[in-house]
């Protein structure tokens, strides 16, 4: 085309908000917004991308942390306490009768007191009494603190997913993978920060679990389907099949460079930044992903270990343990799709059927890691959005099968485990009334929780913030106290 050639083009046609701003009105609207988000005032003059320094590189925390990364078992669904790790005697007592004193309200119809089937056993020299169901956990109770008064505030999945993963239940917060990958970077740039794996699909509330919210993309959960067990179908398109290294590099580089062009442009576009570090990520990936989940390359009484060769449970946890060991600094494991441990029917077969199928390896993990020197400064903690209740949920159409043997929600009380990472060994702290309905001493709500799991990270919970359209957030918004009876 000739340089006099002045016929209108269509890429013209086109204005992004703040080139509307800044072409308009004398530009005064690109001035306004200029004062209200300093931050992007020199945006057209920033280095680009290429020059920018690697969000993912390795950051300090506010001070020494006891814990550098965490693996956090997610049994989804909300796994009953009294039939877990909160023994309630009393419900044997009052077995199908109506439980005496305040009744609390339940979000579906429920009945008498319900017995555990299970038959609780106290492990190790601190004699933590643990349920038949998670033997090989209890295993290992004497480096675990049990909390059994935790709470949440609604009886109902979403929210309380929302809650339990990113601080709020209703509106778009960052995950809290994605805020301590942004706070502490991570040690393995070959690798996602924040890794995310759960068998044949995704959870409710779906990738909004491990969102990066207004954080940049770059720290949201890279989500794997442990499913499969070959890597080309674990990890999509991880091989490239058509060019070899250099190729790939070689175009990878031109790339970046109409990235940067295009980048530059568009001032700090957040999402067209995270798509071109996910490419670069992408490509780091390729040998080092090979290797990290490929359980085949541990040795055999390690698989045996963990049963990895038996269920789908065990060999996910056993590649939780693989990636932080290189340097992913935030695993979650889902048990599955959908809801599994949400039991409104047949309480007895499906605990014992899903605690089958992860105990072994659950317990098989805090050894691992306690042999190889890693339990220290690796925080474990296992639990669901809620627990359930004490007393039986009755026949309601559309909501269960009307067996008479399963549970509610409950969100009034329910415990969750954590082990090493700096936590007390040993430890029960809080308790439940004694029906396990209500946590009664020492609560602990899940702001409380993120508060002491940001402390045992590094983190002031209270000064470990994000500027977000003109203030400034945090996991624990307005809430969150320090449980430090539970730090070692």
């Amino acid at each position: 085309m000739s340089q006099y050639d002045h016929r209108p083009q269509l890429q013209d046609q086109f204005l992004t908000r703040r080139q509307m701003l800044q072409r308009t009105g004398m530009g005064l609207g690109a001035l306004a917004l200029g004062a209200l988000f300093p931050e992007i005032s020199g945006a057209a003059t920033a280095a680009p991308i290429s020059n920018s320094v690697n969000p993912l590189l390795p950051k300090g925390p506010h001070f020494a942390p006891k814990a550098k990364r965490i693996i956090h078992l997610f049994l989804n669904g909300g796994p009953s306490q009294v039939d877990t790790f909160d023994p309630k005697p009393s419900l044997t007592k009052y077995h199908g009768q109506t439980l005496p004193g305040e009744y609390l309200k339940t979000e579906r119809k429920t009945g008498a007191a319900f017995k555990s089937p299970y038959a609780f056993k106290k492990y190790g020299q601190s004699g933590i009494e643990v349920s038949e169901i998670f033997s090989n956990v209890a295993q290992n109770v004497d480096d675990m603190c049990i909390i059994r008064s935790m709470h949440a505030d609604v009886p109902n999945h979403e929210p309380s997913l929302l809650l339990m993963n990113c601080g709020e239940a209703r509106l778009i917060r960052p995950s809290m993978g994605s805020w301590l990958t942004y706070g502490l970077g991570t040690d393995n740039q070959n690798l996602p920060g924040f890794v995310v794996m759960c068998p044949g699909g995704y959870p409710i509330q779906e990738s909004q679990n491990w969102q990066s919210g207004f954080l940049p993309g770059i720290y949201q959960g890279t989500y794997i389907d442990t499913k499969n067990t070959e890597l080309d179908k674990l990890i999509e398109h991880i091989r490239n099949k058509y060019e070899n290294k250099t190729q790939q590099r070689r175009q990878l580089d031109l790339l970046l460079q109409l990235n940067d062009k295009h980048l530059q442009e568009r001032q700090k576009d957040a999402q067209l930044e995270a798509r071109i570090q996910s490419y670069e990520l992408a490509y780091r990936m390729q040998t080092e992903a090979a290797d990290a989940f490929d359980i085949s390359r541990e040795p055999e009484h390690i698989r045996e270990m963990y049963g990895a060769e038996k269920s789908t449970q065990a060999r996910q946890i056993l590649i939780a343990r693989r990636l932080v060991e290189r340097g992913v600094r935030y695993v979650q494991v889902w048990h599955g799709d959908g809801q599994p441990w949400d039991n409104h029917d047949d309480i007895e077969v499906n605990h014992r059927r899903l605690a089958k199928q992860c105990d072994q390896a659950m317990g098989a993990l805090i050894k691992d890691l306690k042999q190889r020197g890693m339990l220290e400064d690796t925080l474990v903690m296992c639990g669901g959005e809620f627990g359930r209740t004490p007393v039986v949920e009755l026949p309601t159409p559309g909501s269960n099968a009307g067996k008479i043997n399963g549970r509610d929600h409950n969100h009034y009380g329910f415990t969750y485990w954590l082990a090493g990472g700096g936590v007390k060994g040993g430890y029960v702290h809080g308790a439940t009334d004694e029906f396990g309905f209500r946590a009664q001493e020492k609560p602990v709500h899940v702001h409380d929780l993120h508060a002491t799991i940001m402390k045992l990270m590094g983190f002031d919970h209270e000064k470990f913030t994000y500027r977000y359209a003109g203030r400034d957030f945090r996991l624990t918004d307005v809430h969150g106290t320090v449980v430090n009876e539970i730090i070692a």
